[in-house]
């Protein structure tokens, strides 16, 4: 049952303010590292219930009139054809996407940087193209040694050798598409850079998570390690925040490890380092804003869960080694949690035994367990669906929710005209034709009406699903996950 832990509105009030004090600190120039995904945090939104995923945008949106945003992307990355696996679009892809989001809220985006530039085919053709979309681009390059070689690194033929990016902000944001990506550098460069001419320019870093003033162990913080299971990140107490100031704060290992790196660069650049700790570079409130510790660590459990579902469905799939499951058995083990305190995937386990065939269970916010499997007319997904849609908006088993008269057209449709060899309706034909049906049908449109009542709920299915139909519970706001199990033994699975 969905409980709210995450008091939103103190987080976009409190986060503005805490950044507005960091740029008054660097006397009004600030280069803000951007960790985590900006316009669609849905980690965070799990993990802590009450966390609007675009929170993050929205707090930036507070600050809009002295921010404007740098967007770094690996030109490695765009060599490869490297694809975000949330959405399934590729880097180059993402960096017009985010520019338009940006843009949409009102911000202002100054330039793109392409970092470990090596003069690469297909990132010469995209600088070409951003340019001719009217973007300022710009080049770093890669440092030999980087970032240990200090003395290089802060140099003429180190930090030096890269484009200088002109920006007329207090606030310079900096983000990329994905991990890898150059961030942190970006901003190296710029104050190296922004020294040279005369202008003091400080350096923060905003990452949501692990988050530094709750404990280490804690389930949220334990759920950012198997979110990074691929990334082998491992959550520590911060030794430097310990040593100068007493305290106990929570950080990363790479950021720990990178440090007295950091720390100096800082002092070879501006003449002394601004931290004594990779905490004190952070910037993030959201410890600050949980309200319901309770309601925050069940709903952290339950993600690392169907964290470590996904990656069985990963390591299935090819697209993930064995020991990232090792990883998240690990994270299973810290938080004290099974696979068994996931309702749902005992029921449609259940559900595909009894009937020798895939199921899908969904657990209701009241508690109610609905599964459901393939039929003729309908995939497990789509049967559920409409199961759950009837049960919301108290209508009887027995009642048909969709007419045949619009079934079988879509079925023509997808067998005979366009040469599908399943006739089931995925879940967008079921809404599709549930709308059609809701014009004349009193049941299907109270249905229909039901839909939003369906975020927050946890799905789990005995096979992995479509890109279709994963793609349908994504946008309902469900938490889906599914078994390491394809529906048949064909090698291509679409």
């Amino acid at each position: 049952m969905f409980k709210v832990g995450f008091d939103n509105d103190a987080y976009l009030r409190t986060q503005s303010e805490k950044i507005a004090e960091r740029i008054a600190k660097f006397g009004g120039k600030l280069y803000l590292e951007f960790g985590g995904k900006l316009f669609d945090d849905h980690h965070a939104s799990r993990v802590l219930p009450g966390f609007a995923p675009d929170s993050k945008i929205r707090m930036l949106e507070k600050l809009k009139d002295k921010a404007e945003v740098i967007i770094a992307v690996n030109a490695n990355d765009i060599e490869k054809n490297k694809v975000r696996g949330d959405l399934g679009i590729t880097y180059d892809q993402d960096v017009l996407r985010l520019i338009d989001a940006f843009r949409g809220y009102g911000l202002y985006v100054s330039s793109v940087v392409l970092t470990r530039w090596q003069d690469q085919p297909s990132a010469l053709a995209y600088q070409k193209k951003l340019e001719g979309l009217g973007l300022k681009v710009y080049r770093h390059y890669p440092i030999a040694g980087y970032p240990n070689n200090i003395p290089l690194v802060v140099s003429e033929d180190g930090y030096g050798k890269n484009q200088f990016v002109e920006t007329t902000r207090e606030l310079v944001v900096v983000t990329a598409p994905g991990p890898g990506s150059g961030k942190m550098a970006v901003c190296l460069s710029q104050i190296y850079h922004e020294n040279v001419h005369g202008v003091k320019a400080g350096y923060a870093k905003f990452e949501t998570f692990p988050i530094w003033n709750i404990p280490l162990k804690h389930p949220v913080n334990l759920a950012y390690e198997a979110a990074t299971a691929d990334l082998n990140d491992v959550n520590m107490i911060d030794p430097f925040h310990l040593e100068a100031y007493g305290k106990t704060t929570i950080n990363y290992n790479r950021d720990v490890e990178v440090f007295p790196v950091l720390n100096a660069l800082f002092t070879r650049i501006l003449g002394e380092s601004p931290y004594k700790s990779p905490t004190d570079m952070g910037v993030n409130m959201a410890g600050n804003c949980i309200v319901d510790d309770e309601a925050v660590s069940e709903a952290a459990k339950q993600e690392i869960i169907r964290r470590y579902f996904n990656t069985l469905c990963d390591v299935r799939k090819g697209n993930a080694d064995k020991d990232q499951v090792y990883k998240q058995q690990l994270v299973m083990e810290q938080a004290h949690i099974s696979v068994e305190d996931r309702p749902v995937v005992a029921a449609a386990v259940k559900r595909a035994e009894e009937t020798n065939g895939p199921a899908v269970a969904i657990e209701l916010q009241d508690g109610a367990i609905i599964a459901a499997k393939t039929s003729s007319l309908l995939g497990a997904s789509s049967a559920m669906l409409l199961d759950a849609l009837k049960h919301l908006a108290g209508i009887p088993d027995e009642v048909r929710l969709l007419s045949p008269m619009v079934i079988e057209p879509i079925q023509n449709l997808k067998t005979k005209q366009l040469g599908h060899s399943n006739p089931r309706l995925h879940m967008d034909e079921v809404l599709v034709a549930l709308s059609v049906c809701a014009l004349t049908d009193y049941n299907a449109k109270i249905a229909l009406e039901k839909l939003p009542e369906l975020r927050h709920c946890d799905v789990h299915s005995s096979v992995i699903l479509s890109q279709v139909d994963v793609g349908v519970f994504r946008r309902l706001g469900v938490n889906l996950t599914s078994e390491p199990n394809y529906q048949t033994s064909k090698l291509y699975h679409t």
